[in-house]
Protein backbone atom coordinates (compact mmCIF):
# COMPACT_ATOMS: atom_id res chain seq x y z
CA UNK A 1 0.00 0.00 0.00
CA UNK A 2 1.44 3.49 -0.99
CA UNK A 3 0.80 6.67 1.22
CA UNK A 4 0.42 9.96 -0.34
CA UNK A 5 3.33 11.38 -1.89
CA UNK A 6 5.13 8.28 -1.84
CA UNK A 7 6.86 6.62 -5.27
CA UNK A 8 7.89 3.68 -6.49
CA UNK A 9 10.83 2.80 -8.74
CA UNK A 10 12.04 -0.30 -10.61
CA UNK A 11 13.83 -1.48 -13.67
CA UNK A 12 12.68 -2.74 -16.75
CA UNK A 13 14.76 -4.41 -19.14
CA UNK A 14 13.93 -4.72 -23.13
CA UNK A 15 15.70 -7.69 -24.61
CA UNK A 16 17.25 -7.09 -28.28
CA UNK A 17 15.75 -3.40 -28.32
CA UNK A 18 14.32 -1.93 -32.01
CA UNK A 19 16.66 0.90 -32.26
CA UNK A 20 15.57 4.35 -32.43
CA UNK A 21 16.80 5.89 -35.52
CA UNK A 22 16.47 9.14 -38.48
CA UNK A 23 16.03 6.60 -40.99
CA UNK A 24 13.75 4.00 -38.35
CA UNK A 25 11.88 5.98 -35.92
CA UNK A 26 10.78 2.92 -33.91
CA UNK A 27 8.76 4.18 -30.98
CA UNK A 28 7.62 2.07 -27.43
CA UNK A 29 5.18 2.52 -25.37
CA UNK A 30 5.25 2.31 -21.20
CA UNK A 31 1.84 2.45 -19.70
CA UNK A 32 1.67 3.30 -16.40
CA UNK A 33 -1.47 2.62 -14.55
CA UNK A 34 -2.64 2.88 -10.79
CA UNK A 35 -4.90 0.33 -9.55
CA UNK A 36 -7.44 0.72 -6.58
CA UNK A 37 -9.36 -2.06 -5.26
CA UNK A 38 -8.65 -4.15 -8.62
CA UNK A 39 -9.26 -1.79 -10.87
CA UNK A 40 -7.21 0.55 -12.83
CA UNK A 41 -8.01 4.51 -11.35
CA UNK A 42 -5.78 6.23 -13.48
CA UNK A 43 -3.56 5.69 -16.16
CA UNK A 44 -0.90 7.18 -18.32
CA UNK A 45 1.36 6.55 -21.09
CA UNK A 46 4.62 7.44 -22.28
CA UNK A 47 6.19 6.96 -25.71
CA UNK A 48 9.84 6.61 -25.98
CA UNK A 49 12.65 5.57 -28.13
CA UNK A 50 15.71 3.60 -27.37
CA UNK A 51 18.89 4.70 -28.60
CA UNK A 52 22.92 5.54 -28.24
CA UNK A 53 24.87 8.37 -29.52
CA UNK A 54 28.14 9.75 -29.09
CA UNK A 55 29.76 13.34 -30.26
CA UNK A 56 33.46 12.93 -30.41
CA UNK A 57 36.14 15.41 -30.80
CA UNK A 58 37.44 13.76 -33.80
CA UNK A 59 35.43 11.59 -35.56
CA UNK A 60 31.97 13.94 -35.17
CA UNK A 61 28.65 12.26 -34.36
CA UNK A 62 27.69 8.83 -34.56
CA UNK A 63 24.20 7.38 -33.78
CA UNK A 64 23.87 3.53 -32.72
CA UNK A 65 27.27 3.37 -33.33
CA UNK A 66 27.31 4.81 -36.97
CA UNK A 67 28.75 7.73 -38.05
CA UNK A 68 26.37 10.30 -39.61
CA UNK A 69 26.60 14.24 -40.23
CA UNK A 70 23.43 15.83 -38.68
CA UNK A 71 22.22 18.25 -41.52
CA UNK A 72 19.71 20.09 -39.87
CA UNK A 73 17.67 23.71 -40.17
CA UNK A 74 16.54 26.57 -37.67
CA UNK A 75 12.96 26.90 -37.62
CA UNK A 76 11.15 29.44 -36.05
CA UNK A 77 7.55 28.63 -34.80
CA UNK A 78 5.13 30.86 -37.28
CA UNK A 79 3.12 28.35 -39.76
CA UNK A 80 3.09 31.37 -42.37
CA UNK A 81 -0.10 32.39 -43.73
CA UNK A 82 -1.80 30.22 -40.64
CA UNK A 83 0.48 32.67 -37.63
CA UNK A 84 1.76 31.61 -34.48
CA UNK A 85 -0.66 28.88 -33.10
CA UNK A 86 -0.15 25.60 -33.26
CA UNK A 87 -1.46 23.27 -36.11
CA UNK A 88 -0.11 19.58 -35.96
CA UNK A 89 -0.98 19.14 -39.76
CA UNK A 90 0.78 22.13 -40.73
CA UNK A 91 3.88 21.26 -38.99
CA UNK A 92 3.91 17.52 -40.33
CA UNK A 93 4.09 19.39 -43.85
CA UNK A 94 7.35 21.33 -42.72
CA UNK A 95 8.35 17.97 -41.60
CA UNK A 96 7.62 16.01 -44.45
CA UNK A 97 9.13 18.74 -46.77
CA UNK A 98 12.15 18.95 -44.82
CA UNK A 99 12.39 15.22 -44.77
CA UNK A 100 11.96 15.02 -48.61
CA UNK A 101 15.54 17.50 -48.56
CA UNK A 102 17.48 15.07 -46.33
CA UNK A 103 16.78 17.32 -43.24
CA UNK A 104 17.17 14.91 -40.10
CA UNK A 105 17.86 18.00 -37.67
CA UNK A 106 15.40 20.68 -35.87
CA UNK A 107 17.00 23.16 -33.83
CA UNK A 108 14.18 25.02 -31.86
CA UNK A 109 15.46 28.32 -32.44
CA UNK A 110 15.03 29.98 -29.86
CA UNK A 111 12.38 29.13 -27.14
CA UNK A 112 11.41 26.07 -26.00
CA UNK A 113 9.23 24.01 -28.56
CA UNK A 114 5.54 22.73 -28.95
CA UNK A 115 5.34 19.45 -27.91
CA UNK A 116 3.10 18.58 -30.67
CA UNK A 117 6.59 19.57 -32.81
CA UNK A 118 8.83 17.12 -30.23
CA UNK A 119 5.78 14.37 -31.20
CA UNK A 120 6.14 14.41 -34.86
CA UNK A 121 10.30 14.39 -34.52
CA UNK A 122 9.60 11.61 -32.85
CA UNK A 123 7.64 9.87 -35.03
CA UNK A 124 9.41 11.22 -38.31
CA UNK A 125 13.23 10.50 -37.07
CA UNK A 126 14.73 14.07 -36.46
CA UNK A 127 17.45 14.97 -34.17
CA UNK A 128 16.58 17.94 -31.77
CA UNK A 129 18.48 20.66 -30.73
CA UNK A 130 16.51 21.84 -27.78
CA UNK A 131 17.35 25.70 -26.77
CA UNK A 132 15.57 27.58 -24.01
CA UNK A 133 16.93 31.13 -23.78
CA UNK A 134 17.79 33.77 -26.32
CA UNK A 135 18.89 36.08 -23.76
CA UNK A 136 20.10 35.96 -19.95
CA UNK A 137 20.20 39.05 -17.43
CA UNK A 138 21.42 41.34 -19.93
CA UNK A 139 18.94 42.37 -22.61
CA UNK A 140 18.65 42.34 -26.49
CA UNK A 141 15.63 44.46 -26.75
CA UNK A 142 14.02 47.02 -23.95
CA UNK A 143 10.85 44.47 -23.05
CA UNK A 144 12.44 40.82 -23.28
CA UNK A 145 12.91 37.93 -21.40
CA UNK A 146 15.68 39.46 -19.04
CA UNK A 147 12.75 41.49 -16.97
CA UNK A 148 12.04 37.98 -16.06
CA UNK A 149 15.12 36.22 -15.70
CA UNK A 150 15.69 36.40 -11.95
CA UNK A 151 12.25 35.07 -11.35
CA UNK A 152 11.39 32.49 -13.97
CA UNK A 153 14.82 30.86 -15.26
CA UNK A 154 14.61 28.37 -13.10
CA UNK A 155 11.47 26.92 -13.08
CA UNK A 156 11.46 27.60 -16.72
CA UNK A 157 14.44 25.78 -17.55
CA UNK A 158 13.28 22.81 -15.22
CA UNK A 159 9.95 22.62 -16.47
CA UNK A 160 11.39 22.68 -20.14
CA UNK A 161 13.71 19.48 -19.25
CA UNK A 162 11.21 17.66 -17.23
CA UNK A 163 8.49 17.91 -19.70
CA UNK A 164 10.63 16.81 -23.07
CA UNK A 165 13.52 14.16 -21.57
CA UNK A 166 11.49 11.41 -22.61
CA UNK A 167 11.48 12.51 -25.86
CA UNK A 168 13.55 10.53 -28.20
CA UNK A 169 14.68 12.93 -30.69
CA UNK A 170 15.58 15.21 -28.09
CA UNK A 171 19.86 14.92 -28.56
CA UNK A 172 20.90 18.02 -27.51
CA UNK A 173 20.10 21.18 -24.77
CA UNK A 174 20.93 24.22 -25.82
CA UNK A 175 21.18 27.05 -23.10
CA UNK A 176 21.19 29.82 -25.01
CA UNK A 177 21.43 31.97 -28.02
CA UNK A 178 24.04 34.72 -29.08
CA UNK A 179 23.83 35.56 -25.12
CA UNK A 180 25.45 38.97 -24.64
CA UNK A 181 27.34 37.81 -21.74
CA UNK A 182 29.60 35.58 -23.79
CA UNK A 183 31.40 38.82 -24.62
CA UNK A 184 33.12 39.43 -21.40
CA UNK A 185 36.33 37.11 -22.10
CA UNK A 186 39.37 36.11 -19.77
CA UNK A 187 40.17 39.67 -19.67
CA UNK A 188 36.85 41.03 -18.88
CA UNK A 189 35.84 42.26 -15.58
CA UNK A 190 32.36 40.63 -16.10
CA UNK A 191 31.95 37.22 -15.34
CA UNK A 192 28.43 36.79 -15.55
CA UNK A 193 28.33 35.10 -18.26
CA UNK A 194 30.90 32.05 -16.78
CA UNK A 195 28.41 31.59 -13.58
CA UNK A 196 25.04 31.51 -15.09
CA UNK A 197 26.11 29.51 -17.73
CA UNK A 198 27.73 27.08 -15.07
CA UNK A 199 24.19 27.44 -12.82
CA UNK A 200 22.37 26.65 -16.02
CA UNK A 201 24.40 23.55 -16.57
CA UNK A 202 23.51 21.99 -12.97
CA UNK A 203 19.96 22.86 -13.65
CA UNK A 204 19.84 20.83 -16.68
CA UNK A 205 21.89 18.01 -15.22
CA UNK A 206 19.60 17.31 -11.73
CA UNK A 207 17.23 16.35 -14.43
CA UNK A 208 18.88 14.76 -17.23
CA UNK A 209 22.46 13.70 -17.89
CA UNK A 210 22.17 11.48 -21.07
CA UNK A 211 22.13 14.80 -23.30
CA UNK A 212 25.25 16.99 -23.98
CA UNK A 213 24.82 21.05 -23.51
CA UNK A 214 25.52 23.15 -26.17
CA UNK A 215 25.01 26.80 -26.07
CA UNK A 216 24.69 28.82 -29.84
CA UNK A 217 27.69 31.17 -29.74
CA UNK A 218 28.22 34.27 -32.35
CA UNK A 219 31.62 34.97 -30.69
CA UNK A 220 32.98 31.65 -30.82
CA UNK A 221 36.54 32.67 -29.43
CA UNK A 222 38.62 30.48 -26.34
CA UNK A 223 37.88 33.85 -24.65
CA UNK A 224 34.31 33.54 -24.88
CA UNK A 225 32.59 33.91 -21.03
CA UNK A 226 30.55 30.77 -21.66
CA UNK A 227 33.20 28.56 -23.22
CA UNK A 228 35.60 29.25 -20.43
CA UNK A 229 32.69 28.09 -18.24
CA UNK A 230 33.20 24.71 -18.93
CA UNK A 231 29.75 24.36 -18.96
CA UNK A 232 29.54 23.14 -22.55
CA UNK A 233 29.62 19.16 -23.90
CA UNK A 234 29.54 20.65 -27.45
CA UNK A 235 31.21 23.63 -28.53
CA UNK A 236 28.38 26.13 -30.29
CA UNK A 237 29.54 28.10 -33.29
CA UNK A 238 26.81 30.52 -34.55
CA UNK A 239 28.70 31.06 -38.45
CA UNK A 240 32.60 31.56 -38.44
CA UNK A 241 32.42 28.70 -41.35
CA UNK A 242 36.18 30.42 -42.15
CA UNK A 243 37.01 28.93 -38.40
CA UNK A 244 36.33 25.35 -38.68
CA UNK A 245 39.68 24.45 -40.14
CA UNK A 246 41.24 25.95 -36.98
CA UNK A 247 38.98 24.33 -34.32
CA UNK A 248 41.64 21.50 -32.83
CA UNK A 249 44.14 24.11 -32.72
CA UNK A 250 42.21 27.06 -30.86
CA UNK A 251 39.46 24.54 -28.94
CA UNK A 252 41.97 21.33 -28.53
CA UNK A 253 40.42 18.40 -27.11
CA UNK A 254 36.92 19.61 -27.83
CA UNK A 255 33.42 18.88 -29.24
CA UNK A 256 32.39 20.64 -32.21
CA UNK A 257 28.66 21.80 -33.45
CA UNK A 258 27.54 24.34 -35.75
CA UNK A 259 24.75 25.67 -34.07
CA UNK A 260 23.52 28.15 -36.85
CA UNK A 261 24.75 28.62 -39.88
CA UNK A 262 24.76 30.32 -43.55
CA UNK A 263 21.93 32.95 -43.35
CA UNK A 264 22.00 32.98 -47.43
CA UNK A 265 19.31 35.21 -49.20
CA UNK A 266 16.64 34.31 -52.04
CA UNK A 267 13.79 34.74 -53.67
CA UNK A 268 12.13 32.15 -55.37
CA UNK A 269 11.94 32.12 -58.88
CA UNK A 270 14.41 34.96 -59.05
CA UNK A 271 17.43 35.12 -61.07
CA UNK A 272 20.50 37.59 -61.45
CA UNK A 273 22.91 37.02 -63.59
CA UNK A 274 26.23 36.71 -63.63
CA UNK A 275 25.69 33.71 -60.81
CA UNK A 276 29.18 33.15 -60.10
CA UNK A 277 29.32 36.75 -58.57
CA UNK A 278 28.96 36.34 -54.80
CA UNK A 279 27.13 39.50 -52.92
CA UNK A 280 27.10 40.16 -49.10
CA UNK A 281 24.01 42.06 -48.67
CA UNK A 282 23.88 44.45 -46.78
CA UNK A 283 28.04 45.22 -46.56
CA UNK A 284 27.67 44.83 -43.07
CA UNK A 285 25.34 44.24 -40.65
CA UNK A 286 24.54 47.70 -39.11
CA UNK A 287 24.33 49.45 -42.60
CA UNK A 288 21.46 49.71 -45.17
CA UNK A 289 21.74 48.20 -47.96
CA UNK A 290 22.96 49.45 -51.01
CA UNK A 291 23.24 49.13 -55.10
CA UNK A 292 20.40 46.01 -54.32
CA UNK A 293 17.39 45.07 -56.33
CA UNK A 294 14.29 47.98 -56.61
CA UNK A 295 12.13 45.09 -56.68
CA UNK A 296 13.35 43.93 -53.60
CA UNK A 297 14.26 40.62 -54.74
CA UNK A 298 17.71 38.20 -53.90
CA UNK A 299 18.55 35.87 -56.69
CA UNK A 300 17.57 32.09 -55.88
CA UNK A 301 21.32 31.30 -57.61
CA UNK A 302 23.28 30.24 -54.29
CA UNK A 303 25.15 33.52 -54.51
CA UNK A 304 24.10 36.40 -51.65
CA UNK A 305 24.46 35.88 -48.02
CA UNK A 306 24.07 37.80 -45.09
CA UNK A 307 27.35 39.50 -44.21
CA UNK A 308 28.02 37.55 -41.10
CA UNK A 309 26.93 34.26 -43.24
CA UNK A 310 27.79 32.37 -46.43
CA UNK A 311 26.07 30.89 -49.54
CA UNK A 312 24.85 27.48 -48.61
CA UNK A 313 28.01 25.41 -50.65
CA UNK A 314 30.48 27.93 -49.14
CA UNK A 315 29.58 26.39 -45.57
CA UNK A 316 28.61 22.83 -46.67
CA UNK A 317 31.74 22.40 -48.23
CA UNK A 318 33.72 23.11 -44.69
CA UNK A 319 31.10 20.69 -42.79
CA UNK A 320 31.93 17.91 -45.50
CA UNK A 321 35.84 18.22 -45.12
CA UNK A 322 36.32 17.86 -41.63
CA UNK A 323 35.06 14.54 -39.65
CA UNK A 324 35.07 16.57 -36.31
CA UNK A 325 32.29 19.07 -37.46
CA UNK A 326 29.65 17.16 -36.09
CA UNK A 327 26.56 18.54 -38.43
CA UNK A 328 25.08 21.87 -38.67
CA UNK A 329 21.78 23.93 -38.14
CA UNK A 330 21.14 25.90 -41.43
CA UNK A 331 19.28 29.42 -40.62
CA UNK A 332 16.47 28.93 -41.63
CA UNK A 333 14.71 25.69 -43.27
CA UNK A 334 11.68 28.41 -43.70
CA UNK A 335 11.24 31.80 -44.72
CA UNK A 336 9.08 33.33 -41.68
CA UNK A 337 7.54 36.85 -40.68
CA UNK A 338 9.90 39.45 -39.77
CA UNK A 339 13.56 39.78 -40.09
CA UNK A 340 13.36 40.85 -43.94
CA UNK A 341 17.34 40.76 -44.17
CA UNK A 342 18.47 42.59 -46.56
CA UNK A 343 15.53 44.77 -47.10
CA UNK A 344 13.46 47.52 -44.94
CA UNK A 345 9.41 48.04 -45.38
CA UNK A 346 7.91 46.99 -47.26
CA UNK A 347 9.52 43.73 -47.26
CA UNK A 348 7.92 41.74 -44.38
CA UNK A 349 9.63 38.39 -44.07
CA UNK A 350 12.76 36.49 -44.01
CA UNK A 351 14.66 35.83 -47.48
CA UNK A 352 16.75 33.04 -45.50
CA UNK A 353 14.88 30.17 -45.70
CA UNK A 354 15.25 26.71 -48.06
CA UNK A 355 11.43 26.47 -48.61
CA UNK A 356 9.85 29.97 -48.72
CA UNK A 357 7.32 30.94 -46.58
CA UNK A 358 4.15 29.31 -48.35
CA UNK A 359 6.17 25.75 -48.54
CA UNK A 360 7.49 26.00 -51.84
CA UNK A 361 10.70 25.00 -52.27
CA UNK A 362 13.91 27.58 -53.74
CA UNK A 363 16.58 25.74 -56.15
CA UNK A 364 18.89 25.48 -53.40
CA UNK A 365 16.16 22.63 -51.88
CA UNK A 366 17.79 20.41 -54.24
CA UNK A 367 21.65 20.72 -53.94
CA UNK A 368 20.73 19.44 -50.36
CA UNK A 369 18.69 16.57 -51.92
CA UNK A 370 21.57 15.49 -53.56
CA UNK A 371 23.90 15.55 -50.64
CA UNK A 372 21.65 13.74 -47.76
CA UNK A 373 19.43 11.65 -49.64
CA UNK A 374 19.94 8.55 -51.28
CA UNK A 375 17.34 9.80 -53.92
CA UNK A 376 19.10 9.96 -57.87
CA UNK A 377 18.66 13.89 -58.12
CA UNK A 378 19.09 15.81 -61.28
CA UNK A 379 17.68 19.82 -60.86
CA UNK A 380 18.45 22.44 -63.66
CA UNK A 381 17.30 25.94 -63.32
CA UNK A 382 16.41 28.60 -64.08
CA UNK A 383 13.11 28.91 -66.07
CA UNK A 384 13.13 29.22 -69.72
CA UNK A 385 11.89 32.49 -70.55
CA UNK A 386 14.40 35.27 -71.21
CA UNK A 387 15.10 37.68 -74.32
CA UNK A 388 16.55 35.84 -77.17
CA UNK A 389 20.44 36.70 -76.91
CA UNK A 390 20.78 36.71 -73.24
CA UNK A 391 23.49 35.27 -71.74
CA UNK A 392 22.06 32.88 -68.39
CA UNK A 393 23.76 31.06 -66.37
CA UNK A 394 22.61 27.49 -66.13
CA UNK A 395 23.06 25.54 -62.92
CA UNK A 396 22.89 21.94 -62.35
CA UNK A 397 22.82 20.13 -58.52
CA UNK A 398 22.89 16.27 -59.16
CA UNK A 399 24.24 12.97 -57.61
CA UNK A 400 24.87 9.28 -58.35
CA UNK A 401 26.41 10.80 -61.63
CA UNK A 402 29.90 10.97 -62.91
CA UNK A 403 28.72 14.09 -65.29
CA UNK A 404 25.77 15.83 -67.05
CA UNK A 405 25.62 16.90 -70.33
CA UNK A 406 23.31 19.75 -71.42
CA UNK A 407 21.54 20.49 -74.60
CA UNK A 408 20.09 23.27 -75.79
CA UNK A 409 16.76 22.47 -78.73
CA UNK A 410 18.99 19.16 -79.23
CA UNK A 411 22.46 20.81 -79.80
CA UNK A 412 24.78 19.75 -77.32
CA UNK A 413 26.19 22.59 -75.03
CA UNK A 414 29.14 20.57 -73.41
CA UNK A 415 29.76 18.36 -70.21
CA UNK A 416 30.62 19.35 -67.18
CA UNK A 417 31.47 17.45 -64.02
CA UNK A 418 32.15 18.21 -60.83
CA UNK A 419 35.39 19.18 -59.72
CA UNK A 420 37.67 19.46 -56.01
CA UNK A 421 34.74 19.90 -53.41
CA UNK A 422 32.26 21.65 -55.71
CA UNK A 423 28.59 20.86 -55.02
CA UNK A 424 27.13 22.24 -58.82
CA UNK A 425 28.18 22.58 -62.31
CA UNK A 426 27.49 25.34 -64.46
CA UNK A 427 27.08 26.73 -68.46
CA UNK A 428 26.39 30.03 -69.64
CA UNK A 429 24.33 29.88 -72.60
CA UNK A 430 22.99 32.27 -75.00
CA UNK A 431 19.39 32.44 -74.94
CA UNK A 432 16.99 30.91 -77.40
CA UNK A 433 13.76 29.60 -76.88
CA UNK A 434 12.71 26.40 -77.08
CA UNK A 435 14.02 23.23 -74.53
CA UNK A 436 16.88 23.01 -72.09
CA UNK A 437 17.86 19.41 -71.56
CA UNK A 438 19.84 17.83 -68.80
CA UNK A 439 21.22 14.05 -68.91
CA UNK A 440 23.31 12.86 -65.98
CA UNK A 441 25.59 9.89 -66.55
CA UNK A 442 27.37 7.44 -64.72
CA UNK A 443 29.93 5.32 -66.29
CA UNK A 444 28.76 6.22 -69.82
CA UNK A 445 25.38 5.51 -69.23
CA UNK A 446 22.51 7.60 -68.40
CA UNK A 447 21.10 8.06 -64.78
CA UNK A 448 18.69 10.93 -65.39
CA UNK A 449 17.15 13.81 -68.02
CA UNK A 450 15.37 16.51 -66.70
CA UNK A 451 13.84 18.69 -69.60
CA UNK A 452 12.46 22.74 -68.81
CA UNK A 453 10.91 24.32 -71.88
CA UNK A 454 10.12 28.30 -72.65
CA UNK A 455 6.47 28.53 -71.51
CA UNK A 456 3.54 29.79 -73.52
CA UNK A 457 0.99 32.18 -71.85
CA UNK A 458 -0.76 31.04 -69.33
CA UNK A 459 -4.10 29.15 -70.06
CA UNK A 460 -5.08 27.04 -67.10
CA UNK A 461 -5.07 26.79 -63.39
CA UNK A 462 -3.63 23.17 -61.94
CA UNK A 463 -4.40 22.56 -58.54
CA UNK A 464 -2.82 19.92 -56.26
CA UNK A 465 -3.83 18.78 -53.28
CA UNK A 466 -0.52 17.76 -50.65
CA UNK A 467 -3.46 15.36 -49.13
CA UNK A 468 -6.99 14.25 -50.85
CA UNK A 469 -8.67 13.18 -47.47
CA UNK A 470 -8.15 14.72 -43.99
CA UNK A 471 -9.97 14.27 -40.50
CA UNK A 472 -13.59 15.78 -40.21
CA UNK A 473 -11.89 17.55 -36.49
CA UNK A 474 -12.15 21.40 -36.98
CA UNK A 475 -8.23 20.99 -37.51
CA UNK A 476 -6.64 18.88 -39.97
CA UNK A 477 -5.70 20.89 -42.67
CA UNK A 478 -4.99 20.18 -47.10
CA UNK A 479 -2.62 22.30 -48.42
CA UNK A 480 -3.49 22.69 -51.99
CA UNK A 481 -1.07 24.25 -54.76
CA UNK A 482 -1.88 26.42 -57.37
CA UNK A 483 0.12 26.50 -60.60
CA UNK A 484 -0.73 28.73 -63.50
CA UNK A 485 0.82 26.85 -66.70
CA UNK A 486 0.00 27.32 -70.52
CA UNK A 487 -1.44 24.41 -72.80
CA UNK A 488 1.64 22.35 -72.81
CA UNK A 489 1.47 22.38 -68.79
CA UNK A 490 4.33 24.24 -68.40
CA UNK A 491 5.01 26.21 -65.26
CA UNK A 492 4.57 29.85 -66.72
CA UNK A 493 7.55 31.62 -64.70
CA UNK A 494 6.32 34.96 -64.33
CA UNK A 495 2.36 34.71 -64.06
CA UNK A 496 0.95 36.79 -60.87
CA UNK A 497 -2.94 35.62 -62.10
CA UNK A 498 -4.75 37.23 -59.17
CA UNK A 499 -7.06 33.92 -58.78
CA UNK A 500 -10.48 33.58 -56.42
CA UNK A 501 -11.17 30.40 -54.32
CA UNK A 502 -14.47 29.11 -53.65
CA UNK A 503 -14.73 26.38 -51.00
CA UNK A 504 -18.01 24.80 -50.38
CA UNK A 505 -19.39 22.06 -48.34
CA UNK A 506 -17.53 20.39 -45.05
CA UNK A 507 -14.28 22.75 -45.18
CA UNK A 508 -13.67 26.51 -44.92
CA UNK A 509 -10.35 28.28 -46.19
CA UNK A 510 -7.60 28.75 -43.85
CA UNK A 511 -5.68 30.86 -45.59
CA UNK A 512 -3.56 31.96 -48.39
CA UNK A 513 0.00 32.59 -49.50
CA UNK A 514 2.82 32.66 -52.43
CA UNK A 515 5.62 32.82 -51.00
CA UNK A 516 6.50 36.53 -52.18
CA UNK A 517 8.36 38.53 -49.08
CA UNK A 518 6.97 41.54 -49.80
CA UNK A 519 3.32 40.98 -50.77
CA UNK A 520 0.77 42.70 -48.10
CA UNK A 521 -2.13 40.75 -49.14
CA UNK A 522 -3.91 39.20 -46.51
CA UNK A 523 -3.50 35.88 -45.29
CA UNK A 524 -7.14 35.51 -44.33
CA UNK A 525 -8.81 36.24 -47.93
CA UNK A 526 -10.78 34.15 -50.80
CA UNK A 527 -7.90 35.42 -53.17
CA UNK A 528 -4.14 35.64 -53.93
CA UNK A 529 -2.00 36.58 -56.99
CA UNK A 530 0.40 34.36 -58.33
CA UNK A 531 3.85 34.65 -57.33
CA UNK A 532 6.45 33.58 -60.26
CA UNK A 533 3.72 30.91 -61.29
CA UNK A 534 2.59 29.82 -57.77
CA UNK A 535 0.17 30.36 -55.10
CA UNK A 536 -1.33 28.24 -52.28
CA UNK A 537 -4.84 27.66 -50.57
CA UNK A 538 -5.09 26.02 -47.08
CA UNK A 539 -8.28 24.11 -46.43
CA UNK A 540 -9.10 23.30 -43.33
CA UNK A 541 -12.09 20.74 -42.25
CA UNK A 542 -15.39 21.23 -40.14
CA UNK A 543 -16.60 18.88 -37.34
CA UNK A 544 -18.61 17.07 -39.99
CA UNK A 545 -17.98 14.21 -42.06
CA UNK A 546 -18.34 15.04 -46.32
CA UNK A 547 -17.04 16.64 -49.18
CA UNK A 548 -14.91 20.03 -50.01
CA UNK A 549 -15.67 21.27 -52.84
CA UNK A 550 -12.90 23.71 -53.97
CA UNK A 551 -13.07 26.21 -56.98
CA UNK A 552 -10.38 28.42 -58.43
CA UNK A 553 -11.16 31.51 -61.02
CA UNK A 554 -9.10 33.63 -62.49
CA UNK A 555 -9.92 36.09 -65.65
CA UNK A 556 -9.20 34.73 -68.62
CA UNK A 557 -9.15 31.29 -67.21
CA UNK A 558 -11.01 28.47 -67.46
CA UNK A 559 -12.06 27.36 -63.43
CA UNK A 560 -10.09 24.27 -62.07
CA UNK A 561 -11.73 22.24 -59.27
CA UNK A 562 -10.71 19.88 -56.59
CA UNK A 563 -12.69 17.38 -54.12
CA UNK A 564 -11.14 16.96 -50.48
CA UNK A 565 -12.70 13.88 -48.14
CA UNK A 566 -13.50 15.21 -45.01
CA UNK A 567 -13.75 12.13 -42.42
Amino acid sequence: MLENNSSITGDIVIQHPHLWSVDDPYLYKAITQVILNGKVADEYTTTFGIRYFDFDADKGFSLNGKLMKIFGVCNHHDLGCLGTAVNTSALQRQLELLKGMGINGIRTSHNPPAPELLDLCDKMGFIVMDEAFDMWKKQKNKYDYHLYWDEWHRKDLEDQVLRDRNHPSVFIWSIGNEIPEQWAGKDGKDSSGTVIARELRNIVQSLDTTRPITAAMDHPDPNNAIYLSGALDLVGFNYHHRQFADFAKNFPGKKFISTESISALQTRGHYDMPSDSIRRWPARWDRPIENANADLTCSAYDNVSAPWGSTHEETVKELLKYPFASGMFVWTGFDYMGEPTPYPWPARSSYFGIIDIAGFPKDIYYMYQSICTNKDVLHIFPHWNWKTGDSIDVWAYYNHADEVELLLNGKSLGTRKKTGDDLHVMWRVKYEPGTLKAISKKNGKMVLTKEIKTAGKATKIILNADRSTIKADRNDLSFITVRIEDAAGNLVPDANNEVKFSVTGDGVIAGVDNGSETSMESFRADHRKAFNGLCLLVVQSKDKAGKINVTATSAGLPSANIEINSK
